[in-house]
């Protein structure tokens, strides 16, 4: 597959992100405690695991990945998403002697991994060349959004990530800050036509 130079470091750090995820992801599945952490990572790894076979095709095929990326469906694990629905955990502290990671560790561990591979396709996607792997990109943020969305869930569930309210009253102060546009094109010119200064705040607070 013939592609550009900054493709090809691209999806190298991508994949090299990936073996570091897949075998993080191993251990874990022979460590965790938890039932219910167990299932999300074994859900999880396969489509990891074609992730990084397909990273190896574009770097090593000339046509390129010969599968796809599937995409799974997200699963609700909150019930309500302003508050906590379980006592939050105690305090934690950094380990800097560890013989085995906890299941909160490692639970955390995926998170972020999670979090920052999906900020890496994403911004990938936005400067890939070639249609067929910008178009991966994408879809391997879509996978990195939908489960890091179902780990965060399962953190806040078990107590390891805080969930709280925001104060309305700082949310309508913010939201005073703001006028709505009208986004028929009648309207819109309607506005203009009566307030042509519509950038001086003075005006538009009378």
């Amino acid at each position: 597959m013939r592609i550009a130079a900054h493709e090809a470091h691209a999806i190298n750090e991508l994949t090299l992100s990936c073996v570091n995820s897949i075998t993080n992801m191993g251990y874990m599945i022979s460590h965790v405690e938890d039932p219910e952490f167990k299932r999300i990572l074994e859900k999880h790894l396969p489509l990891h695991i074609r992730d990084y076979n397909m990273k190896v095709e574009f770097l090593k095929k000339t046509e390129g990945a010969t599968k796809e990326l599937p995409l799974l469906k997200e699963e609700g694990i909150l019930s309500q998403f302003t508050n906590m629905v379980s006592p939050q955990a105690p305090a934690v502290q950094p380990r800097t002697i560890v013989d085995n990671m906890n299941d909160r560790e490692m639970a955390t561990a995926y998170l972020l991994t999670l979090k920052r591979a999906g900020r890496e396709y994403a911004w990938n996607a936005m400067e890939m060349a070639n249609p067929e792997i910008r178009s991966f990109c994408q879809t391997a943020f879509m996978m990195s959004c939908s489960h890091a969305y179902e780990m965060w869930q399962y953190m806040v569930k078990k107590g390891y990530y805080l969930l709280e309210e925001a104060n309305m009253s700082m949310v309508q102060n913010m939201g005073s800050m703001y006028l709505v546009i009208p986004e028929d094109p009648a309207q819109m010119q309607m506005m203009d036509t009566q307030n042509p200064t519509a950038g001086n705040s003075s005006q538009l607070y009378q």
